[in-house]
């Protein structure tokens, strides 16, 4: 179960009543600075987890889909397994499924320490994230970019991290969407609110640009992709750069 906090901010409005009001909400939480391995050369895949984590970088994400819950098609968990050994630093699975109870315990066999599950994808939600649980993993939930906050209100106490997507999932390279930084806010105003310990990923578009402005909103866990492949000094700068950006945002 997530963790509460010893101290709660007392009184005032429910924190969806004005998201607006929880924009400048920062928190200081650990902050990671965590790649998408979409953009990796999969025919060297181990190289490339190995290139990253000397890199510097917190922790791994694997984008995994599955063709119906998004068009693409990514990593099996034999590929997770694969270059489990390349690195001692945790992996997440971002399962954009249509069936994550089918398939979580096949992510965790591969090295995966947390699970994030989309609450669009799931029947029953509390069951799935308590599934995870069982499996021994961290259970997450991402919310697509129209989802709204209050999918995830009654569920809280199972989380360990809520991903709010800044792009529609299912393709790496899309445009970060700053519409979603109120909805950061309102997330992380939520968790606040009810004292539970738990962080706040972001995925899609992260960059040098755009990085400030999700940690303002109270964002501690940055997935980024095609910026950190796209950096001219490297993937060491690169991680660098986003690091002491979001540092001075806040996060």
């Amino acid at each position: 179960m997530a963790r509460l906090r010893t101290e709660t901010r007392a009184g005032g409005d429910s924190p969806l009543d004005d998201c607006t009001n929880f924009i400048d909400v920062t928190s200081p939480r650990p902050l990671s600075i965590i790649p998408s391995v979409l953009p990796a050369d999969f025919s060297r895949l181990g190289d490339e987890v190995s290139a990253l984590h000397e890199a510097g970088v917190d922790r791994f994400q694997f984008d995994v889909m599955d063709g119906r819950f998004v068009p693409n098609l990514t990593f099996g968990p034999d590929v997770i397994a694969s270059v489990r050994d390349r690195t001692d630093r945790p992996f997440e699975a971002h399962l954009m499924v249509e069936k994550p109870d089918e398939l979580a315990h096949l992510y965790v066999q591969a090295g995966c320490e947390m699970l994030i599950v989309h609450a669009e994808a799931c029947d029953h939600l509390h069951r799935t994230l308590g599934h995870i649980r069982e499996l021994g993993a961290s259970p997450a939930v991402a919310l697509n970019p129209a989802t709204p906050v209050t999918e995830i209100m009654h569920v809280l106490d199972l989380l360990d991290m809520v991903l709010v997507m800044t792009v529609n999932p299912g393709f790496g390279g899309q445009p970060y969407i700053p519409t979603m930084e109120p909805k950061v806010a309102q997330v992380r105003a939520l968790i606040e609110e009810g004292g539970y310990d738990i962080d706040i990923e972001v995925d899609g578009g992260i960059g040098p640009t755009t990085i400030a402005g999700a940690a303002q909103a109270g964002a501690n866990y940055f997935i980024a992709g095609s910026a950190l492949y796209r950096d001219p000094k490297g993937l060491g700068h690169a991680v660098a750069d986003l690091r002491q950006r979001a540092i001075e945002a806040g996060a």
